[in-house]
């Protein structure tokens, strides 16, 4: 039996951010107006359930009501996925502060993430990253001319050597020449101005989808379309090949750590998604559109590794071993072409990169 009284909590009926409390075992003994808005279900539903059972598929808060429970510290999340027992999961952010009394029972604050203040994040973090690609373009045409002489006195030097077994080690040099000569040009390799057009988005994905199943027949590949979105201007060849830089991470991803044909998660094999659907009210290179399209590419593979999270749409910064690591950094280039942005949100068994790009009217 709880000793709270839901009377002792009325007045926090009238807050505007979702305010849910815990008792000391952890079951839910109070739920605003507010939070069950923000979680689409009613209090009466939550009330006296177990949170760990209620949000069993939302570590992230679980851990930061364990954590304010041991550190008897206030613990912030700025953005967390909040998914409630049969609902979809909804962005959040969290404050969790522990009770003076009873011992372990906690006060969780929410509120809805700005969608709007995030893209405008993006953006000023796409500027950053463009920034840092012209810095690594001119990097390359530095070390273009001495790889070239390089190679050029190895081969020079592969015909002078009096004995054949010592050629190996010339053709070593010659071969991680050539190597670097190639990651070279493909940083130097202008990218050419969009021809704008009518586009199907829809077509764009189905081309992207035929590609990667003829090169792995083992993915799943499932789509989830909109099909009342409208053609939008832009340059369907620049969208291809920035759907295909993601799609293909997500199965290099995915056979690169074993989930290639079956990861655990009860699909029996890799998955994909393609996800259309529209976003209302959405900035993009700081302009407002009332209406926009967001493009979903979701997998559920093994997730972005934590401490290339923030780093991933970084030229030469890859998880995969042997990676480039410019598939990501030339399709945000490509997408910011054709005035659009990229998002990323990724936990183990699920990552989704999100294109939003604008809607004509």
């Amino acid at each position: 039996m709880s000793p709270f009284s839901p009377t002792e909590f009325s007045g926090l009926d009238c807050l505007s951010s979702g305010t849910m409390l815990l008792d000391g075992p952890g079951h839910i003994i109070y739920v605003n107006p507010a939070a069950e808005t923000l979680l689409g279900v009613s209090g009466v539903l939550l009330i006296g359930a177990d949170a760990a059972l209620a949000f069993e598929r939302s570590p992230e808060l679980l851990a930061a009501i364990r954590t304010a429970r041991t550190q008897q510290e206030t613990v912030i999340e700025y953005e967390l996925d909040v998914v409630v027992s049969g609902h979809p999961p909804i962005r959040l952010g969290c404050s969790v502060s522990p009770l003076e009394k009873p011992p372990n029972a906690v006060l969780i604050e929410m509120r809805a993430v700005d969608p709007h203040l995030r893209i405008a994040r993006l953006e000023q973090a796409r500027l950053q990253q463009e920034a840092n690609r012209e810095l690594l373009r001119n990097l390359a045409h530095e070390i273009k001319n001495p790889l070239g002489g390089i190679r050029g006195a190895a081969q020079l030097l592969e015909h002078e050597l009096p004995r054949e077994s010592l050629r190996e080690y010339t053709q070593v040099i010659i071969k991680e020449s050539d190597r670097l000569q190639s990651l070279m040009e493909r940083l130097l390799t202008p990218h050419r101005m969009p021809r704008f057009g009518a586009v199907n988005i829809h077509e764009v994905l189905e081309r992207v989808r035929s590609l990667i199943l003829a090169e792995t027949p083992s993915v799943s590949l499932r789509r989830d379309y909109d099909i009342s979105l409208p053609e939008i201007r832009a340059d369907a060849e620049q969208l291809i090949q920035a759907t295909l830089n993601i799609a293909r991470n997500a199965v290099q991803a995915m056979h690169g750590n074993g989930h290639g044909h079956g990861n655990g998660h009860g699909h029996g094999q890799g998955e994909i998604i393609f996800r259309t659907r529209v976003a209302r009210q959405i900035t993009l290179e700081s302009r407002r559109y009332q209406l926009g399209m967001r493009v979903e590419i979701v997998d559920n593979g093994p997730g972005i590794p934590d401490e290339i999270r923030e780093q991933i749409f970084f030229p030469l910064v890859s998880g995969r071993e042997g990676g480039s690591g410019l598939g990501l950094a030339v399709a945000q280039t490509l997408v910011a072409q054709n005035h659009g942005t990229i998002d990323c949100e990724s936990r183990p068994g699920r990552t989704v990169f999100s294109i939003f790009l604008p809607l004509p009217g």
